[in-house]
């Protein structure tokens, strides 16, 4: 049957009808973003699911007291992607980013390569932290055997805070006080960011505005970032944490001392 040999109030109802259909197709159509929130952090001087972070053989360690976060973010899964709702909900969330499926999911990656890719960058960052770390403290890794684990973390971002880790366990703040006075922490909840290679050198990782907020959330004061990220840290920084500029580990490690002695002039600020 024609519309046109409908009655108007008729069409009328049809048409809003069909458009309504489409409206609601277009809702429920899948997008190709990917959607981040701040993810958990974990105590690398600590224990993470019944299993110590950094496990020292073959050298002395000191009993810390206080954090050193590392932060992460979480993201949809490869497969899941998000509707237009949740984009526009998530885009207007500050605790939330909307980035392309593909800079999270290169395309043509299987789910399998993309948690290989990034357990492999963990990897390499562990190594890094732990040379960045010996060589800092001229210590001989042919006779100190320092072991990292972090279940289900992968990425090179928590480079830094593991290499602070380490400091902090084989020598604090390298005044050999015992206590909070002795570590790099000075017993506050510091946490940070950043990728870092063997000769100490803090690189930008990406995420740091969520993971400036998974911080506080987990009771951090002072959260060190690359230097370079100092402009997406500030993003709604959450009240009360400090942000601190790095780029190197001898600046981080300068910078928390500085922060015991309440030497203002010394801690960089972004």
């Amino acid at each position: 049957m024609s519309l046109s040999r409908l009655s108007r109030p008729v069409r009328l109802v049809i048409c809003a009808a069909l458009v309504a259909a489409l409206l609601l197709v277009a809702f429920l159509a899948r997008l190709p973003f990917a959607i981040e929130q701040p993810g958990i952090t974990a105590d690398t001087l600590g224990s993470h699911n019944g299993q110590r972070v950094i496990t020292v053989t073959g050298h002395s360690t000191r009993p810390t007291v206080g954090n050193l976060r590392m932060t992460t973010i979480e993201v949809t899964g490869p497969d899941d992607l998000p509707n237009v709702s949740q984009v526009f909900h998530a885009w207007w969330d500050p605790a939330r980013a909307v980035v392309p499926h593909e800079q999270v999911y290169p395309s043509g990656q299987s789910v399998e390569q993309v948690n290989q890719i990034n357990q492999q960058a963990m990897t390499e960052s562990q190594n890094s932290a732990v040379a960045a770390a010996l060589g800092y403290l001229h210590l001989n890794p042919a006779q100190v055997k320092v072991t990292l684990r972090l279940a289900d973390v992968g990425g090179p971002s928590a480079g830094l805070m593991f290499t602070l880790g380490i400091v902090d366990q084989l020598d604090g703040n390298g005044t050999g006080k015992a206590g909070a006075a002795g570590d790099l922490t000075n017993g506050q909840n510091v946490a940070g960011t950043g990728e870092i290679d063997d000769s100490g050198n803090v690189g930008a990782v990406g995420g740091v505005a969520l993971k400036t907020r998974a911080a506080a959330r987990d009771g951090a004061t002072v959260f060190l970032v690359p230097r370079s990220e100092c402009s997406d840290a500030k993003v709604d920084t959450p009240k009360g944490l400090l942000l601190v500029p790095v780029e190197t580990l001898n600046q981080a490690v300068g910078a928390l001392k500085a922060l015991q002695n309440h030497d203002a002039a010394n801690v960089p600020h972004c």
